[in-house]
C-alpha cells in the first residue's frame, strides 16, 4: 500500500528532512513513485484525492495472514493491511455488522475519535489489537491519520520525495529509490495525526519520541524511537 501526501496536508518531519539533505542520493517525484508502484503491480488501484493526496494499493503478493484492504466513507478513505484480533467486540462496540471488516472498523473508529472531541487520539488506536498498519485520509478536513502495531508485524515506512510530499508505504525498496535517505521505518506502537501535529506512542502517549541518526551506509536516514521513563530521568 502506499499513500503521498502533500505539504498543505502534512508538514515534512524534521528529522527526516535533516536526513535527506545530510547525503545527496537520488530523489523523484510524488507522481513518479505512483507511477513505478502500479508499473511494478499489475493488479494495482490508484485514488486520486483531489489535488494534495493519492493512495495506492494491490492484491498482488498479498498475505493471507495480512490481507489488504481500501474502503471510502462519508470522505473517510482508508488502507488497511493486517487483522485484528478482536474485531468481534470492535464490531459490537461500534454498532456495526458482523460482516464489517477491518477497514471499516477502522473508519468508523476515526469517526469517533472526530466526532466526539475531546476524545484522545491514542484512545483510536490503543484498543486495536492484532496486526495491523493503516492510512486514514479524511478529505472533508484535510487530516491524515498513520498508525502501526505495538509489535511492528505489519511493516510500514515513510520518506520525503523530490517534490516534498511525504510517503507512506509497507515497501522500504519502493520508497529508497524516491525518497532517497529521508527515509525511515514508522515505529511500532505508534501513530502520526496531522490533528495532535506530531508522532506519538499510543500505549504511553507522554513518553517523547526521538529520532537517532542513522550511520551513513545505512539505507535509512533515522530511526525514530520512543523513550521510556528511565530514559526521560537519565537526561533530566
Amino acid at each position: 500500500m502506499l499513500g503521498v501526501f502533500s505539504s498543505s496536508i502534512v508538514s515534512p518531519p524534521d528529522e527526516l528532512v535533516a536526513a535527506g539533505c545530510r547525503t545527496p542520493s537520488p530523489k523523484t517525484t510524488s507522481a513518479e513513485l505512483v507511477r513505478r508502484f502500479l508499473q511494478s503491480n499489475a493488479s494495482g488501484v490508484s485514488v486520486q484525492i483531489g489535488d494534495d493526496a493519492q493512495l495506492a494499493y494491490t492484491h498482488q503478493n498479498e498475505s493471507l495472514l495480512q490481507p489488504r484492504s481500501f474502503a471510502v466513507k462519508d470522505e473517510i478513505f482508508c488502507l488497511f493491511e493486517g487483522v485484528l484480533d478482536n474485531l468481534g467486540s470492535l464490531r459490537q462496540q461500534y454498532g456495526l455488522a458482523k460482516s464489517a471488516n477491518e477497514v471499516v472498523l477502522v473508519i468508523e473508529a476515526y469517526k469517533a475519535l472526530r466526532d466526539r472531541a475531546p476524545y484522545p487520539a491514542n484512545h483510536m488506536v490503543g484498543h486495536l489489537s492484532g496486526n495491523f498498519a493503516f492510512i486514514v485520509f479524511d478529505k472533508s478536513t484535510s487530516s491524515l491519520f498513520v498508525a502501526s502495531d505495538q509489535y511492528g508485524k505489519v511493516p510500514l515506512y515513510w520518506g520525503i520525495t523530490a517534490d516534498g510530499y511525504v510517503a507512506f508505504a509497507n515497501d522500504a525498496e519502493l520508497l529508497k529509490g524516491s525518497c532517497g535517505k529521508s527515509l525511515a521505518s514508522f515505529p511500532q506502537g505508534c501513530f502520526f495525526s496531522t490533528a495532535v501535529g506530531e508522532i506519538r506512542c499510543y500505549e504511553n502517549p507522554k513518553n517523547k519520541i526521538t529520532a537517532v541518526p542513522a550511520n551513513e551506509e545505512e539505507i535509512w536516514g533515522a530511526t525514530f524511537k520512543v523513550e521510556g521513563p528511565a530514559v526521560l530521568a537519565a537526561t533530566e
